[in-house]
């Protein structure tokens, strides 16, 4: 058995198009990616509402004349929740009051809606192994945060009505396909954007296109298959679920997405920084395993003073390992610390 899983490790470290898929899920694994999926759907739950509220302000005021157009718009957007859009549509209502308190009251709702992007900064900032010296505060992450609001908000707006009309049960016409590839070239050049701003990191665009293609494809596939699924299995399960059910189809398709974001992270530092081949099992460590290791450790610095310096036993296991552990011991206090 263990010949046979060399063999098998052996081969798919020699296939490019094997060993990039397998490194990339291995780094998933590495970074703890359903954790930070976990996280985003988690802070994104709570700050779905708050963020829906605003846009329904926010539309009522620009479309403040054209109610019809508000309510196509409306429609289209609760429409990209498959399974609770209609119950979100009637629940979520614009931010109420006059002057300065409606002023106050959208500044303090979108603040309320940061958290999911203030996580999604942090699962992309382990992703590209950023040291925790290096990011960023409370102010810089909160800049961050809202341009990412803006920026990707205002996209939303336009791609909206686009991806409403692609989906399986409105069948795939011209104007349908069309209007679905054009969603996706939009959300390719957001999905830019986010990455972006997402990581303090100095990444050039050309290290993002491979995961914001796949993003944005992934994204429409999982908004047709969706669409397919409350039409032909959920059309009148709403009374049988009740809010139960409201909740946690909410939570599946936020976890759904923050997976696709983090897989599509990990795919743009994968090839950016080359850290393929990697080995299934971990008997057979090649360049690329050490490289993530060494940036793994790297990635732990919590002060500016604090220097990690990483080493391989290239021999395996052994006394100097061993060695350097009882040497160690025998280090005052403070200086086993620092070591």
């Amino acid at each position: 058995m263990k010949r046979l899983l060399k063999r098998i490790d052996e081969f798919q470290q020699r296939h490019p198009a094997l060993a990039f898929p397998v490194a990339v899920n291995k780094k998933f694994g590495d970074d703890e990616g359903g954790n930070l999926a976990a996280l985003i759907a988690y802070y994104g739950f709570f700050s779905l509402f708050p963020l829906l509220a605003v846009f329904v302000t926010v539309l009522g005021f620009v479309l403040h004349g054209d109610p019809h157009l508000r309510k196509k718009i409306l429609d289209s957007a609760f429409g990209q929740f498959p399974i609770i859009g209609a119950d979100l549509r009637s629940s979520v209502k614009g931010v109420q009051g006059n002057g300065v308190a409606l002023a106050v009251g959208i500044v303090g709702t979108i603040y309320g809606g940061l958290g999911v992007t203030n996580a999604a900064q942090n699962a992309l900032n382990r992703v590209w192994e950023v040291p925790r010296t290096e990011r960023p505060g409370f102010i810089p992450r909160t800049a961050r945060s809202l341009m990412l609001l803006v920026v990707v908000g205002g996209g939303i707006l336009v791609t909206t009505v686009l991806n409403g009309r692609a989906t399986i049960t409105n069948g795939f016409g011209v104007f349908e396909i069309a209007a679905m590839l054009l969603g996706i070239a939009l959300n390719v050049g957001l999905f830019l954007v986010a990455f972006r701003l997402l990581t303090v990191h100095d990444v050039p665009v050309r290290d993002v296109v491979p995961g914001a293609v796949f993003a944005a494809v992934a994204f429409q596939i999982l908004q047709m298959v969706g669409g397919y699924y409350i039409e032909h299995v959920l059309k009148n399960a709403s009374n049988t679920y009740g809010f139960f059910g409201i909740v946690i189809g909410l939570l599946t398709w936020v976890f759904l997405q923050a997976r696709v974001l983090i897989y599509a992270a990990e795919i743009n530092v994968v090839r950016s920084r080359h850290l393929y081949p990697r080995s299934l099992f971990g008997e057979q460590e090649t360049d690329a395993d050490r490289r993530a290791l060494e940036e793994y450790a790297r990635t732990e610095e919590r002060h500016e003073s604090e220097d990690i310096d990483v080493s391989f036993d290239l021999d395996g296991p052994g006394d100097s390992s061993e060695v350097r552990e009882r040497s160690d011991d025998r280090l005052p206090e403070q200086s086993r610390r620092t070591s």
